[in-house]
């Protein structure tokens, strides 16, 4: 067997392992202790949104800011050949997209043509007129629509107003659901970055704003307000009761909530993600519904950094501003001096090992010379008592050449033949 099938599985192995930790929510992953670098990246992503928004502007569409609208079958050419006729009639063309439906046609957005709505009619009826002669079809073919720039503020303004109403609402909505105004503040910071991100893509791809678009933000405002809530849900029931816990700050045990709802997030944007990667790549890329294409643009983005902003945003400010608080800063200090002296102790105890080993090695060398001493003594002396059992052994040794003793019969004379005779026989004896 090779090393590289010997490693393969090992990898293998580590990555299911990760993904089953990541299930049981105890990967250990410290979002929370590195939370500098959370903040780095919230400062870094509206700094490219405040570059950009100076650099290149919102799009605005013209339901925001005024102007016409004029709609010419595909069939009359390429979309830039549409949109240069419109701009040599006397038009700012705005933008210029493709839409299908039933039958494809080409939406050229101008900006208003004049202040007076009935000079900006005759305009556009001439703009019309203009098209309908080059490519060669009907006037009737081609339509247009105004919208004053009235309106268009009057829209803004109003959509301005429903976001502020909307951001109000959640921090009322958590400020009761939790009971504390802190996690109602820092689910308002994730919930203001998310919309800071997904604004910086849009301007950086340039896409139109339209009413769509303002629909977008308002739902992935309410997709952030879910996983902010599920994983604030989870911090405070492992924050319950946390100053009596003496092993685990409140930043420690918001850490682990953060793990233990890492999954859960992850899934839920995974199947929300699925239909608008349709709506946005299949819809508007593939089948040309351009229309489509803001709203998925900014679903996409923003139900991604709506991800993002719950788990590496919204808890790490949580943790800020409750550890900012007399009674978690003390209960912190306390758990970390009880770790440092536990870990002081546990020092002392490594470095005295070697010395106590260096001890018990002289007494063991001490009681092994003492023992040999005695063992030697003792050999000493069953030498000289196995030389005295010898000595005797060979003074009662028979000599040389002398007869073997007999061994009497018990009952027998002291003489062989004697009146004792074994078996008590009678004295008076018949005579031979």
């Amino acid at each position: 067997m090779t090393e590289q099938n010997v490693v393969q599985p090992a990898k293998r192995h580590g990555l299911k392992d990760l993904a089953s930790r990541l299930y049981r929510g105890d990967a250990g992953i410290d979002v929370v202790g590195k939370r500098k670098i959370w903040y780095a990246v919230a400062g870094v992503i509206l700094l490219v949104a405040i570059v950009t928004i100076l650099v290149r502007p919102f799009n605005l569409g013209i339901e925001f800011k005024g102007g016409n609208a004029f709609t010419v079958p595909a069939s009359v050419g390429t979309l830039d050949e549409v949109r240069a006729a419109v701009a040599e009639s006397g038009a700012e063309v705005g933008s210029a997209q493709k839409v299908g439906g039933g039958t494809d046609y080409y939406l050229i957005k101008t900006a208003e043509l004049d202040e007076d709505p009935a000079v900006a009619s005759t305009k556009a009826a001439e703009i019309k007129t203009d098209l309908a002669e080059r490519f060669k079809i009907s006037p009737d073919q081609i339509s247009e629509s105004a919208v004053s720039g009235a309106w268009g503020a009057s829209i803004t303004r109003t959509a301005l107003i429903g976001t502020v109403i909307f951001l109000v609402l959640v921090v009322i909505y958590l400020s009761l659901v939790f009971r504390e105004w802190k996690m109602a503040a820092a689910a308002l910071v994730a919930l203001l970055q998310n919309l800071v991100l997904t604004a910086a893509v849009y301007l950086l791809v340039g896409f139109e704003v339209t009413p769509s678009t303002i629909i977008g933000f308002l739902t992935i405002l309410g997709f952030a307000l879910y996983d902010v809530v599920v994983v604030f849900d989870k911090v405070r029931e492992n924050t319950r009761g946390i100053t009596g816990n003496p092993n685990r700050t409140y930043g420690e045990a918001a850490n682990l909530a953060v793990n233990q709802t890492l999954m859960r997030s992850i899934n839920t944007a995974i199947v929300a993600l699925l239909p608008v990667g349709g709506l946005l790549f299949i819809g508007a890329g593939l089948l040309g519904a351009g229309t489509l294409k803001d709203l998925g643009l900014v679903l996409f983005v923003g139900m991604l950094a709506a991800v993002y902003s719950s788990i590496f945003l919204a808890t790490p400010v949580l943790v800020d501003l409750k550890e900012a608080e007399p009674k978690f800063k003390l209960h912190k200090q306390r758990v970390l001096a009880r770790r440092a002296a536990g870990a002081s102790a546990e020092r002392k105890s490594v470095k005295a090992a070697p010395r106590q080993s260096a001890s018990a090695q002289a007494a063991t060398k001490a009681d092994a010379t003492k023992a040999g001493a005695t063992k030697a003594g003792a050999t000493k002396a069953d030498a000289t008592d196995g030389a005295k059992a010898d000595s005797a052994l060979a003074g009662s040794a028979p000599r040389t050449g002398a007869r073997p003793q007999t061994r009497k019969r018990p009952g027998a004379g002291s003489k062989p033949g004697g009146g004792s005779k074994p078996g008590g026989a009678r004295s008076g004896g018949r005579k031979r």
